[in-house]
């Protein structure tokens, strides 16, 4: 194979390693991680943008990181390593929404600091960033917390102008509207990512796993 067509072959690899994360293997869609996030942020729209944003950031240089310092890692003590990279990547997001957006900070509330113990971030570093390479292990914590942060905003958009009549802190309804205050609170939240769920997976249905010949 010629070094041009290696290299086409190298980058389509890495762009599925990304897009997997997003959609066949959305975190969220397929596997259903990190609920309480989408019950906790997904009110307002401008909450979760600032959730995503922050997802990205540490889901993204944690893999990074750990893929750097694989080879250097005891493995009887890589969970307790990599609970302290997301650890700290975590206080620096904290510490930077409380020093220029203390109102958001206050939002958010502890939310912020439970990233640490998203079973996605762990689960990507454990899966992929200890096998793999810098580049992909990045690209894949970066795809699947851009699909993750994808599902957390179709959410917020269906629930901040039904449970409060705004959209990223504007009026967006006509006057006279009563506000669904359901979708405003928790169970909302359930009642709207099972919407989200469901119009995504009748687009593009799940393929149907292949039985193992010797079942019957």
């Amino acid at each position: 194979m010629s070094r041009t067509g290696h290299t086409g072959c190298k980058m389509a690899e890495l762009g599925k390693t990304f897009s997997d994360g997003v959609g066949a293997q959305n975190p969220v869609l397929v596997h259903a991680l990190g609920v309480c996030s989408a019950l906790a942020v997904t009110g307002f729209v401008a909450t979760t943008l600032v959730m995503g944003a922050a997802l990205l950031f540490v889901a993204s240089i944690s893999t990074l990181i750990v893929s750097l310092l694989r080879n250097l890692m005891p493995h009887r003590v890589r969970l307790i390593a990599q609970m302290l990279i997301v650890s700290l990547l975590v206080i620096i997001v904290h510490l930077l929404l409380r020093a220029f957006w203390f109102d958001m900070s206050t939002a958010l509330g502890a939310y912020v600091g439970l990233i640490i113990t998203n079973c996605l971030i762990l689960g990507r570093c454990e899966s992929c960033a200890l096998r793999s390479s810098p580049l992909p292990a990045f690209l894949d914590g970066l795809g699947s917390a851009a699909g993750y942060s994808l599902v957390l905003l179709l959410i917020a958009i269906i629930r901040e102008p039904l449970g409060h009549g705004t959209l990223l802190g504007m009026s967006v309804m006509p006057d006279g509207f009563m506000s669904v205050m359901l979708v405003a609170k928790a169970p909302g939240a359930f009642l709207a990512m099972g919407i989200v769920v469901w119009v995504v997976r009748s687009i593009w249905p799940e393929p149907q796993p292949l039985e193992h010949p010797e079942a019957h």
